[in-house]
């Protein structure tokens, strides 16, 4: 290699490390940002909460709602997504999570008119699986919150999402019962999402299943759709679980899941999430 192409490779080679550094500098100085950002959120409760009814499809009236957490718009943050897969990665997830657990608590109670007041709703409340396994947890203290604001365990389900894989099932197992010895209840959402599904509601023994969107869209013209929720709610009946079809946006599919026995479901055509808490209702049909 004689001189001159030597010190075109030495340059090079000087170039792509202090590219590497600018480009390091920057994701770092954009993690700051977005950690500070994160930090703002929950010392200003600038969270927007909203409640989405959850109907019985085959009476018509309103079981419960789930209570959605948003941060609001920003340059830092391209999508509801991005927000929470970053604050995956800090080590403020075990604080965040309780933060919204604690905030959607105070706005239902707070949100619930004088006429439904009275209701006997049932709150479902997002979790992250691995929050519950962390010795740092405390469940005293969401049962000293819903002590004071006047709300039964009973009436509140801790809603584990299917897309968080499950390892120690045992374990888990172990911790639910702790759980349900206080009177809570379970729900695995995102259902026939992830090839895990079948093993973890076999393990977690949910008092519902979340059927994911992706199954329930246009069911009723979906074959293999319906013999996955057949297989599915077959099994619900034999272990007293109850099934929550989510994403419903057509009359067509409320149809097909009444017909089918389907208890429960969630989406636009049933009532949108709003930051007011309002009674879900059935399209009419013909």
């Amino acid at each position: 290699m004689n001189s001159v192409s030597y010190s075109r490779e030495q340059s090079l080679n000087l170039f792509s490390y202090l590219k590497y550094l600018l480009d390091k500098r920057q994701d770092d100085l954009l993690y700051f940002k977005r950690y500070n950002e994160l930090k703002k959120i929950m010392q200003n409760e600038s969270l927007e909460t909203f409640f989405q009814p959850i109907v019985n499809l085959q009476t018509g009236e309103t079981f419960g709602f789930e209570a959605l957490n948003r941060p609001g718009q920003s340059q830092l943050f391209t999508s509801v997504d991005h927000f929470y897969e970053f604050v995956g990665q800090t080590d403020k997830v075990f604080e965040f999570e309780k933060f919204c657990r604690n905030l959607s608590l105070k706005r239902y109670i707070a949100g619930l008119s004088e006429e439904l007041q009275d209701k006997d709703f049932t709150l479902f409340i997002n979790i992250h699986p691995h929050v519950l396994l962390d010795k740092n947890y405390h469940s005293g203290d969401t049962l000293q919150q819903l002590r004071e604001i006047g709300i039964h365990p009973e009436q509140v389900v801790f809603e584990l999402t299917e897309r968080s894989a499950v390892t120690d099932f045992q374990e888990f197992e172990r911790v639910l019962s702790h759980y349900r010895s206080q009177g809570y209840r379970i729900a695995i959402d995102d259902v026939g999402s992830g090839y895990n599904s079948l093993k973890t509601l076999i393990f977690l023994k949910p008092e519902f299943i979340k059927l994911d969107r992706s199954l329930i869209q246009n069911i009723d013209e979906s074959i293999p759709g319906q013999q996955l929720v057949s297989l599915i709610n077959d099994y619900a009946v034999q272990s007293n679980t109850k099934i929550i079809a989510e994403g419903i946006e057509r009359k067509e599919e409320i149809e097909y899941l009444q017909k089918i026995g389907i208890h429960y479901a969630q989406g636009y055509a049933l009532g949108r999430p709003n930051r007011e808490i309002k009674l879900g209702e059935l399209p009419s049909l013909p």
